[in-house]
């Protein structure tokens, strides 16, 4: 039986969250329509023997694929690799949906035509429990049922697509060979850009489907996180600004070719935070960060433009060539209350 949709869940070392999360999938109504691919990345713990344990009372909906270790990038590739679903999903191994929306999305999909289908999702505070509504209301028509599409052109013109809110038309990611950053950290921008130049169709269910774990004090969106594998996140930028390049240049969609350098520009935005966050008195920092900036000018002179935009404290960097650098960082993590 053909599958609606393929979620592949990246998991090394997710013991402690696993069961929570396969659990989520388990809803009758659609267990012979979906395909939930474990994609064991090299773990050490017990993560393949849970996924196992789901695989044999599950024949047909979970499987595990077990490989070496190669990052976030490396699951998301194999699992698309390995996809037969119409459609494509993220979900990962500390993360879980909401079965209720998760089956009534499901449900959709199986009427649905669109490139890339948008849902709602919630953020969970791993300590407290809060959740937090992140809710695209504002792209809603009507009713929207499954046969009311959006153009990319007004969705780029409402939100930021976020990874968590996202299914992919699994052809897309296949024929176009698409292929993200391994041994890598921060491949979800390349993830949600990397498949819009062949987007043209875009669906929107209010429904809360994602439920993405925070507070989690390891995660690499940690400020600490960021720290540890600020290379990464460098790399990331530098092979998202060629790509920007490369299809600015085709001059096939402008409001496309404008989306992806606006997300870009907000990313090397957050690469000043980095580099900022190791104080003012950091003369590594302050190197680091000269040495980016003067690549990322030679890589695209458009993202360079963009990026200042994008931040005032890179703004007056550039204006003052680095010379008040100790002077601007402080008065930016003040504004910014951050100590």
């Amino acid at each position: 039986m053909k599958k609606i949709l393929t979620v592949t869940i990246p998991s090394y070392n997710v013991e402690q969250y696993l069961n929570q999360t396969l659990d989520s999938f388990i809803e009758e109504s659609i267990m012979e329509d979906i395909e939930v691919l474990i994609v064991d990345d090299g773990s050490k713990d017990t993560t393949a023997a849970i996924g196992r344990e789901y695989e044999s009372r599950y024949p047909g909906t979970f499987r595990v694929i077990s490989k070496e270790n190669g990052g976030h990038g490396s699951t998301i590739n194999r699992g698309a690799a390995e996809a037969s679903g119409t459609y494509f999903k993220v979900v990962d191994g500390d993360d879980w949906v909401n079965t209720k929306d998760f089956a009534a999305l499901v449900q959709a999909l199986k009427t649905c035509d669109a490139d890339y289908v948008l849902t709602n999702y919630y953020e969970v505070n791993d300590q407290t429990g809060e959740l937090t509504e992140k809710e695209f209301k504002r792209l809603k028509k009507g009713e929207m049922p499954p046969n009311v599409y959006l153009s990319f052109e007004e969705v780029a013109a409402k939100m930021q697509i976020p990874m968590h809110a996202l299914v992919i038309k699994t052809s897309i990611l296949k024929d176009n060979q698409i292929r993200l950053d391994e041994h890598c950290f921060y491949v979800d921008v390349e993830y949600v850009l990397y498949p819009i130049p062949y987007v043209e169709k875009i669906a929107y269910f209010d429904l809360y489907v994602y439920m993405y774990r925070l507070a989690v004090t390891t995660q690499s969106v940690s400020i600490q996180g960021f720290q540890k594998h600020i290379q990464n996140h460098i790399d990331v930028i530098y092979h998202l600004t060629e790509f920007f390049e490369k299809y600015a240049a085709t001059g096939v969609d402008p409001v496309k070719a404008s989306y992806i350098g606006k997300r870009i520009a907000q990313m090397v935005g957050d690469q000043v935070t980095i580099f900022m966050s190791y104080g003012a008195g950091s003369k590594w920092a302050k190197e680091e960060f000269i040495m980016f900036d003067q690549k990322l000018k030679g890589i695209s002179s458009k993202i360079y433009e963009l990026s200042g935009e994008e931040s005032g404290a890179l703004r007056m960097l550039r204006k003052t060539g680095f010379m008040g650098y100790g002077l601007i960082v402080k008065a930016s993590m003040k504004r910014n209350n951050v100590e």
